[in-house]
């Protein structure tokens, strides 16, 4: 049958060019008028056949168009009975075993696997497409105290952007969360402070004389850690 006719499928459907179905059935009549006059015997468009315009070589080697239909396998066998001649039969009776060949347990089975095949392909794909989503939720998920630039920077990496604790800090310093001089040094701005981006951690260090000293650590808050991974993803 492939031999007579370029048969795709549609779905569930095996469609094929009517055209062609014209030029096999030797018809005479312009295709244009042989197709107005077959739709008149009740097939719907986007049921029975869909409307598909085709390119041909014409002498000088420029392509024309041509209004084409691809139409079902149904629709092709109703049609060459229609003719009510030798050829009409013997292009039916073909279309009868592409049929049978179509629904024969090994063509279903092929399609199933081809289906499935096609399905798992997709999943793979959506999970590789999860996987970042999936990281940006475990950071949410995780963000509800506040951690260590260092340990920002790495989850900065994971989300995709390579970034180290020193070039995060500095980017920090270069872009206004964090004093760049003095004895503020690295401590939150009051833009940060406002953003509620980063945060000062003081702890009480005893010294080995017995001596009492604070230390000042910036701190990336819950709201900051998913602020800077969303900067630096949409950067």
């Amino acid at each position: 049958m492939n031999e007579l006719f370029n048969v795709t499928t549609n779905g569930d459907k095996l469609t094929l060019s009517a055209r062609e179905l014209h030029k096999e059935l030797n018809i005479a009549g312009r295709f244009s008028r042989w197709f107005e006059q077959m739709s008149e015997y009740g097939f719907e468009e986007n049921v029975d056949f869909t409307s598909v315009q085709n390119c041909t070589v014409v002498n000088n080697g420029a392509t024309r168009e041509l209004q084409d239909y691809q139409i079902t396998l149904d629709m092709a066998k109703e049609i060459a009975m229609l003719q009510r001649n030798e050829k009409g039969k013997e292009i039916r009776r073909k279309l009868i075993e592409l049929e049978k060949a179509w629904n024969s347990p090994e063509k279903v089975m092929a399609r199933a696997l081809d289906i499935a095949h096609k399905t798992i392909a997709n999943l793979q794909i959506k999970n590789e497409e999860m996987k970042p989503k999936a990281l940006f939720a475990d950071t949410v998920a995780a963000s509800d105290s506040s951690i260590l630039v260092g340990q920002e920077a790495k989850l900065i990496s994971q989300s995709g952007c390579k970034m180290g604790q020193n070039r995060f800090f500095a980017w920090l310093r270069e872009n206004g969360y964090l004093c760049s001089k003095g004895e503020n040094y690295n401590m939150p701005t009051q833009k940060s402070r406002e953003m509620d981006l980063i945060e000062i951690k003081i702890r009480t260090v005893t010294n080995p004389d017995g001596s009492v000293r604070e230390t000042k650590t910036p701190v990336i808050t819950g709201k900051g850690q998913i602020y800077f991974i969303n900067k630096f993803k949409n950067a």
